[in-house]
């Protein structure tokens, strides 16, 4: 049996763009942009019809706008029913609103009926190992309030539950939730005046919400949605170009090349090239200091970009794809051209996961390497910080606890050779655990320097609160410069963090300190802890 509630969730940040400007940049241009996650069965390059949460982890709680209801009911025994389920007519649901809020998403669990008497559940509410799968709703015309009716079609597709919100019914009014992909929502059913202004409006803002849709992976999108972390960068790259045209005043004006590596989809490299634009006093002139290079090799990466470029007054050339000067991949960082050095690399240094990326270390030592003096690695420094912990959810989720046997079977010690140390994906503010310690600095990653830099260390924690010590949850503070930082711990991160389990608990009283020793291989942490004497 599959149960549904409808929430306003916190998850919109991985889902659609929230935003319509960042670090300077007009992102209006864009259009709508939508995440692969999608339930139309014929949504172009789709992968899953939903993503999934731990409600009850969810950071900032979430909004209950409807009461439960049954979306799919199956019986396991009845042959010809599980045979049939795919080619079952489509089901539409009526749901009644009962608080207005933001239309977020659908959540699904289900309800398993072993027999007459014996019956599990997957809610968000039950205490299982289970998450909730969530339908997100990607239209901006989301909004319901209390009495309006949602209309949702339920099927079962291509081996996947689809739920699917597709329309919102309001005092006799049905406002329809097209696929993101097919531009904005049409109004059914209106009378003569509503259709009227409706059609004015239309005519109004044709040219200000162009009919334009992208698709952007959910980390992408939640990185654009990250304004703290763009705006920290627009500050610390403005100075920096204040820098470096200061030293080229008296010298012949040779272009400020910055480079983006970063992962994915980004729009730092145009940041760079738009600041140069904002003060050029000939917006005509071709000759600009900045030219700005961008590795993202997509095409429509490629094209959004130029789109944000035309929009916001950059220059064509300012903005080149560095890829397609290159012959492979090995070759990215290498220099634009024999006689001239990288004035700015922009690394991508920290995964969605709260892991830090692989060969962080290698790529910047190359980057040092295609410097021009005075030239800047961003982020130029990571502080890695963490505390001691006890979490009983964290030692049930990394292993099989206790030696008792399961179903006859004495499966721990053999399951438990395959165990992950490392925990990803936390988010430190919902999960149950008791703070055994302040925030430490455990590590340092200087990106500029590598003599500052090491494999090991050791530092001491001094217990805030008596308890048992289970793990060390981590994250980190991304120096762009002196000056501007962002940490991937606080409240608008679109950032995890991760934790590393401890094999063996550590039971420590209040005042006592703990010795952790930190070793950092091939961008991966490892934390042992003992007492000390």
């Amino acid at each position: 049996m599959e149960t549904q509630q409808v929430f306003k969730l916190q998850i919109g940040i991985f889902t659609r763009l929230c935003v319509s400007s960042l670090g300077g940049l007009d992102l209006s241009v864009l259009g709508q942009i939508y995440s692969p996650v999608s339930c139309f069965a014929d949504t172009e390059d789709s992968t899953e019809p939903y993503t999934t949460e731990r409600l009850s982890r969810l950071r900032g709680g979430y909004i209950q706008l409807t009461q439960p209801f049954t979306a799919l009911d199956i019986d396991f025994n009845n042959v010809q029913e599980l045979e049939g389920l795919c080619s079952r007519e489509l089901m539409q649901i009526r749901l009644c609103v009962t608080r207005g809020g933001i239309l977020d998403a659908l959540a699904v669990w289900f309800q398993l009926h072993l027999d007459q008497d014996n019956h599990l559940s997957t809610g968000p509410q039950e205490d299982t190992c289970w998450e909730q799968a969530i339908y997100p709703v990607q239209t901006p015309f989301n909004t319901v309030k209390c009495g309006d009716e949602i209309l949702v079609e339920v099927s079962c597709k291509d081996s996947y539950l689809r739920l699917c919100c597709i329309a919102i019914v309001r005092d006799g009014h049905t406002f329809k939730m097209d696929n993101a992909t097919k531009g904005p929502s049409k109004i059914l059913n209106a009378n003569p005046e509503t259709e009227l202004c409706s059609a004015l409006a239309g005519l109004q803002t044709t040219q200000e919400k162009p009919d334009r849709a992208f698709m952007l992976e959910s980390s992408e999108i939640a990185l654009l949605n990250n304004t703290a972390y763009h705006n920290s960068f627009q500050k610390a790259m403005s100075k920096l170009l204040v820098s470096l045209k200061s030293t080229r005043r008296s010298q012949e004006s040779d272009p400020i090349y910055v480079l983006d590596v970063s992962e994915g989809f980004s729009v730092l490299s145009l940041m760079a090239a738009q600041l140069d634009s904002d003060s050029s006093e000939d917006k005509q002139n071709s000759s600009r200091l900045v030219q700005a290079y961008s590795s993202v090799e997509k095409e429509h990466h490629q094209t959004m970009l130029r789109l944000l470029a035309k929009e916001n007054g950059v220059l064509e050339s300012a903005l080149e794809f560095w890829l397609s000067h290159v012959e492979d991949d090995s070759a990215v960082l290498q220099r634009p051209s024999i006689e001239k050095l990288w004035s700015v690399i922009i690394l991508d240094c920290i995964e969605t996961c709260g892991l830090i990326r692989q060969k962080l270390l290698e790529k910047a030592t190359l980057a040092r390497c295609l410097l021009e003096d005075g030239g800047q690695i961003f982020p130029e420094r990571i502080v890695i910080h963490g505390m001691l912990v006890e979490s009983d959810t964290l030692l049930l989720e990394s292993a099989v606890q206790g030696r008792e046997p399961t179903l006859g079977f004495n499966i721990a010690p053999f399951i438990n050779q395959f165990t992950v140390p490392v925990h990803m994906f936390l988010d430190l503010s919902t999960l149950e655990c008791t703070h055994l310690s302040e925030p430490i600095e455990l590590f340092a990653l200087d990106l500029m320097n590598n003599t500052a830099n090491y494999t090991d260390k050791e530092v001491k924690v001094q217990v805030s609160t008596s308890g048992k010590v289970t793990a060390i949850p981590f994250w980190y503070q991304i120096h762009l410069d002196s000056e501007q930082s962002v940490s991937t711990y606080s409240e608008d991160s679109h950032w995890k963090q991760a934790a590393v389990v401890l094999q063996q608990p550590l039971v420590v009283s209040r005042g006592e300190w703990v010795r952790l020793s930190i070793r950092l291989h091939k961008s991966s942490i490892s934390i042992t802890a003992v007492k000390q004497e």
